[in-house]
């Protein structure tokens, strides 16, 4: 071939091969000054760590309440912080050489990317005094009240929260004090059920004594087959039959006709009524690793509040497990009763002041490879 023709036809090919490197560059430039990750990330990672975080605290109560059961101490660890670091770095390069023949042209781009996710998360044991008191306090009237004027059925409010109204017991499950539930207790918990359904009984705060005080207020016109139950607990505790409003207090029993007395149960006392059910490996019984299950009273309110079995394997349908002694302890999530309940037993912890944090040991976890 003539010369000149082969340095046409390289030059033509040359122009082209530089054009699609010039067209590399200008891409790799743009994608590199454009690409923002940030903002990308903000919506997947508030929920999946939202997603963590929750399950993280379901197991960790269901863990503390399966320990309880086994006589240890229950250990509770928040999650202080989260920090998630990401990094996209870029390195772009490029080359252009030729030579005659044509045929030995060369070119060459080179891009090099790293792209890195650094979650730190931190981590604070809740200890001290403090947290101590808050877990062994009594769980205030009012809170227990609000919760029922919130819609939270007042008979699972009860069960749950309160140790007696007016000196009437409720079951309790702690191995030391175990016992069972007066027969009233129920009874009273079933009418007032119906009663609050019916908006026929309201809580408010006024002033009496020159301090502030909560009072339960029952509607004076209501229908005659609710007036006769209304006038049937207030003379199961113990309170004028024609009265329409009760102070509320916390105490074993009432100082008088016009006041009910609700002695509450600490956060501490929950968990250990709430363990008393849980169910364990007839061996670890027999070993006296673990008390018998507290057998339930009966069905609806007289029976367990919260369902956690127990099986030598992982569940496969879950709502909340975890290992503990080569056992898996779960509740199961086709069980609506007891998720519910579990998740207002975790409502119930954010309401009482986890203090005890200042000073607490720190642990800084980098989650990053």
């Amino acid at each position: 071939m003539d010369e000149k023709i082969q340095q046409r036809i390289g030059g033509k090919v040359l122009k082209r091969r530089f054009s699609l490197v010039v067209f590399g560059l200008a891409l790799c430039a743009c994608l590199s000054g454009c690409l923002g990750i940030g903002p990308s990330t903000v919506a997947r990672d508030r929920f999946d760590y939202t997603t963590a975080v929750a399950d993280s605290w379901k197991r960790q109560m269901l863990l503390n309440i399966v320990k309880i059961r086994y006589g240890d101490a229950p250990i509770f660890l928040d999650v202080a912080s989260i920090i998630n670091q990401y990094q996209l770095t870029t390195d772009l390069n490029a080359s252009v050489g030729w030579s005659y023949p044509p045929a030995g042209n060369n070119q060459r781009v080179g891009i090099d990317g790293n792209f890195i996710d650094r979650p730190t998360i931190t981590y604070t044991p809740l200890s001290g005094a403090k947290f101590a008191e808050n877990l062994m306090t009594p769980v205030a009237p009012t809170t227990v009240m609000s919760l029922v004027e919130g819609s939270y059925p007042i008979d699972l409010v009860f069960r749950i929260l309160v140790h007696s109204v007016n000196g009437i017991q409720n079951q309790f499950g702690g191995a030391s004090r175990a016992r069972r539930a007066d027969p009233q207790f129920y009874i009273i918990l079933e009418k007032l059920r119906r009663i609050q359904a019916s908006g026929a009984v309201a809580l408010r705060v006024k002033k009496a004594d020159n301090r502030e005080g909560l009072f339960m207020v029952f509607r004076k016109k209501m229908d005659p087959e609710l007036e006769k139950e209304s006038r049937e607990v207030r003379r199961m505790l113990g309170l004028q039959e024609e009265g329409g409003e009760f102070r509320v207090v916390y105490g074993s029993v009432s100082t008088g006709e016009n006041e009910v007395a609700l002695l509450t149960r600490s956060i501490l006392e929950i968990l250990t009524d709430i363990s008393a059910t849980v169910q364990v490996p007839p061996e670890h019984v027999t070993e006296k690793r673990v008390t018998p299950t507290m057998e339930p009273e009966g069905e609806g309110i007289k029976g367990n509040m919260i369902s956690i079995l127990c099986s030598a394997k992982k569940p496969d349908d879950d709502f909340a497990a975890v290992p503990y002694r080569d056992r898996w302890f779960w509740i199961d999530d086709r069980d609506y009763r007891s998720k519910k309940l579990f998740s207002f037993l975790m409502f119930v912890m954010t309401l009482t002041e986890t203090g005890g944090k200042q000073g607490a040991p720190i642990v800084t976890i980098n989650a990053g490879g």
